[in-house]
């Protein structure tokens, strides 16, 4: 016994050695003054051995030792990850902006797939999936005990088939059911218009290798219907996505300075992203919309707008993603998803755990038209008997008549969007009477 046992020892350190010559080649190999955990090593292989002696059903040796591959990493932190060759596939698609699934980013909390942000025009957001809703259950399958990637896998299938989630949804008294029909997600990352003249809306859905271009673009069809008095950036339910995207889209704003900085434990995870010359705005106001389910890159522009003074941040507090994963190819095409470092705002902020807190908190409010028609349905011109005004009744001054009809019922339809667009409208006047 103990022979084999030896023998499982050395091959199992073997593949252990392999594997951190193929991460990388380098860093995390195994230093001199790094001793070889033999006593850990020999408990692993005595728990390999006897699964493969004892266990009820048989196990081929590459599902136990990928399984244990996704343990390791797993047991990390939430985002670090194995990623098979096809699961390594699937994510290099995603970041071009086209995939097969429901539409959603996840993450694991509690052993549940946490939703940190359905995508716009996808299955899922057309279903009513929300940010912050627990997955327990895909079809008739506990989700409990499922690796992320499993629990992806099953949620991407083949297009125009259905899946059942079963969610718990905070300040719900019972869990709720969506079923939802599968198709291919093509996410177009950045999406424009003009609330009303003067005053741009940019959304940016998720950051893929295009997205700063995109931005560029629908900032520059905004300018030729007329001159931006402002501008709306949306995060909200931004997952993250690229990192450089990120970078790029800050530096379209900011002229100088840093947008952010990594640290890692080596050399080649620290790094610093200064900003280049120009500012597409040329210095107009922003106002920044995140939420709860802002995460990630979405994060490392709205800290970088806060803390170079070049936006006003509003929404609810973001959700505190900090780190850095970096992405590393086996040699056998898989690839592991690594935790590499923690990054930080210009001014040194880390918000990983504790998210971007809005200069403006403000809450998803519903109203009501009553609500939002300013309460009274007549005023002194109505009033039998009164007296005229000298310049005449018509008031040439009112600007009520000038909005754009797509930002009339803003106040009912996205109220936080509706409060952003009256304090861009606020910081255009106090620019105007400072130049003035």
């Amino acid at each position: 016994m103990f022979n084999s046992l030896r023998k499982s020892t050395y091959f199992v350190v073997g593949i252990m050695l392999g594997l951190t010559l193929a991460i990388g080649h380098s860093v995390y190999a195994l230093k001199d003054d790094q001793d070889i955990p033999f006593e850990d090593l020999q408990a692993f292989t005595e728990v390999l051995s006897r699964i493969k002696s004892d266990y009820v059903e048989g196990v081929d040796d590459k599902s136990l030792i990928e399984d244990a591959i996704r343990g390791m990493l797993n047991g990390l932190d939430p985002h670090s990850a194995y990623l098979n060759v096809s699961e390594f596939a699937d994510l290099k698609i995603g970041t071009t902006g086209k995939f097969g699934g429901l539409g959603i980013e996840v993450g694991m909390e509690n052993g549940f797939v946490k939703v940190i942000s359905p995508i716009d025009d996808t299955p899922a957001a057309r279903a009513g999936v929300q940010a912050g809703d627990l997955i327990i259950k895909l079809d008739d399958k506990q989700v409990k005990g499922m690796t992320l990637n499993e629990a992806v896998k099953i949620m991407r299938g083949k297009p125009n088939t259905d899946i059942r989630l079963t969610i718990v949804r905070q300040n719900e008294p019972k869990s709720l059911v969506i079923t939802i029909t599968r198709e291919i997600i093509r996410v177009k990352s950045v999406k424009n218009r003009m609330l009303e003249p003067g005053y741009g809306y940019v959304r940016i859905t998720n950051f893929q290798s295009r997205t700063a271009t995109d931005l560029l673009k629908a900032i520059s069809d905004l300018q030729k219907e007329a001159t931006l008095e402002g501008l709306i950036l949306d995060l909200r339910n931004n997952p993250g996505g690229v990192l450089t995207g990120a970078v790029k889209v800050s530096d379209a704003f900011i002229n100088d300075g840093l947008i952010v900085y990594t640290e890692g434990r080596i050399d080649d995870s620290s790094h610093r992203y200064p900003a280049t010359p120009g500012d597409s705005l040329n210095g107009a106001p922003m106002v920044v919309l995140i939420n709860g389910g802002s995460a990630s890159a979405s994060e490392i522009v709205a800290g970088a707008l806060q803390d170079h003074n070049r936006a006003i941040i509003m929404g609810t507090k973001s959700f505190g993603k900090g780190s850095v994963q970096t992405i590393q190819e086996l040699r056998n095409g898989s690839a592991v998803k690594l935790t590499t470092a923690r990054y930080f705002t210009p001014n040194g902020r880390s918000i990983q755990a504790r998210g971007i807190v809005p200069d403006i908190s403000l809450k998803t409010l519903k109203l009501s038209a009553s609500d939002s028609n300013g309460g009274a349905s007549f005023s002194e011109k109505d009033l039998d008997g009164r007296l005229s005004n000298p310049d005449g009744d018509t008031d040439d001054t009112d600007t009520s008549a000038k909005t754009n009809k797509d930002s009339e019922n803003l106040a009912e339809t996205d109220f936080q969007l509706f409060e952003a667009l009256n304090l861009l409208k606020g910081l255009h006047i106090l620019n105007q009477q400072k130049n003035s």
